[in-house]
């Protein structure tokens, strides 16, 4: 227990809190259980670190990596009562999908010790309701999702800006993006955002940047989904083949029969294989507006994460098109409804439409819709109908 604290200490000692994830001040920290997940390297222990710097209440405070050597011989739950009668009161649990019986145990710590507060960060595949205890009633949870273009230049030059509402953006882009140019040249940092701004260890270094994204990949494929899917090798072997096809043809339009037979798993696999991909952060799913969802559901088009991926699995195949569509709808995941349009790109909240192109697209795709925008790369300012597609990297 003493080591473990001494451990704590340091990392939240030598913690930076110079830049935050926008999730820390959105989180509810009152709650008496949190659950965090996210992409394997968007930040999550950092951000629980941060939460400890910023409380200055280190004896009050245990940070805890689940995969630590402490659990060879101890239980999480021995910890807890260990902790508690230090007179412990927040428990940051990191990477719970690494313990096992971690549901069971942490179920049994919220209601043993009401005085204790317990964040837990995960990955993003797993799901807390499946789990051998149910926590999806007792847990708040939150995804932090990869990083903003508004958080890339924070990170890069170190200028702050807001963040921008949808529908600011919307009807308020002509007056907003002057305030913004004032500051910065948005199109430069655009452009390098796309290649290595997605997580945050760009900052260490950018020249291996890609490789060590790949080397997440392979992480996530290797360790994460067997620790959470308990999926044998063959499988995640063939959930890798899956991945790489996509890279090289995204927006990638599946035909599942072909894929199936060309991967060598049944249609249902297929399926499954696409779910568990897009949970881990590595794919989006998007399907148009008039279709049903359910869990077996082929979807129309399939896009990376976010620009990064493709760039690092498939540099020679990247297109301006692909990357552009991939950027809007990495931004907008998770804060609005995204469904494939029929005679634009993109319908958002079965309400607004977008077409996404370069500075010279037209707005033919546009006639006889209402709520319809043109979202152009390349320019600096919009007006109208026409917004610059960066601006959107201000959501969050």
């Amino acid at each position: 227990m003493e080591n473990l604290i001494l451990k704590s200490s340091h990392k939240i000692q030598e913690t930076s809190i110079e830049f935050s994830r926008y999730l820390l001040p959105e989180i509810n920290w009152k709650d008496r259980l949190i659950a965090i997940k996210g992409a394997r390297g968007s930040g999550k222990t950092t951000l629980l670190l941060q939460r400890a710097k910023k409380l200055k209440k280190n004896g009050e405070v245990l940070y805890v990596s689940m995969d630590d050597l402490y659990f060879m011989s101890n239980s999480l739950y021995d910890l807890t009562t260990s902790f508690s009668n230090y007179g412990g009161k927040i428990l940051l649990l990191d990477e719970v999908h690494k313990y096992p019986n971690w549901s069971r145990e942490i179920k049994l710590i919220y209601d043993d010790f009401p005085k204790i507060n317990v964040v837990f960060t995960s990955s993003s595949i797993l799901e807390i309701y499946k789990g051998e205890s149910d926590l999806s009633r007792r847990a708040m949870t939150y995804n932090l999702k990869e990083l903003s273009f508004r958080e890339f230049i924070e990170l890069k030059t170190g200028i702050k800006f807001k963040t921008i509402k949808f529908n600011q953006i919307l009807t308020n882009h002509s007056t907003l993006t002057p305030e913004i140019v004032e500051k910065i040249k948005p199109i430069p940092l655009f452009n390098e955002f796309l290649k290595i701004g997605a997580y945050p260890y760009f900052k260490e270094n950018e020249n291996n940047y890609h490789e060590k994204l790949k080397q997440t990949i392979d992480l996530i494929l290797d360790i994460d989904l067997n620790t959470i899917e308990n999926l044998d090798y063959q499988i995640i072997y063939k959930f890798k083949k899956l991945l790489f096809m996509i890279s090289k043809s995204v927006p990638f339009t599946p035909n599942i029969t072909k894929l199936s037979e060309q991967i060598g798993v049944s249609r249902p696999t297929l399926i499954h294989g696409l779910n568990l991909l897009e949970k881990a952060g590595l794919i989006i799913q998007l399907s148009k507006a008039d279709k049903g969802i359910g869990i077996l559901t082929k979807p129309d088009k399939i896009f990376l994460h976010n620009t990064n991926i493709s760039y690092a699995m498939a540099n020679e195949n990247n297109n301006n098109g692909s990357a552009r569509e991939t950027f809007f709808v990495s931004q907008l995941l998770g804060i609005k409804a995204i469904k494939l349009a029929d005679k634009t790109d993109f319908c958002i909240d079965n309400k607004y439409f977008f077409e996404i192109g370069g500075k010279n697209k037209g707005n033919k795709q546009l006639v006889g819709l209402e709520n319809a925008f043109i979202v152009k790369d390349n320019i600096e300012f919009g007006f109208g109908h026409i917004i610059p597609l960066w601006l959107f990297g201000f959501l969050y």
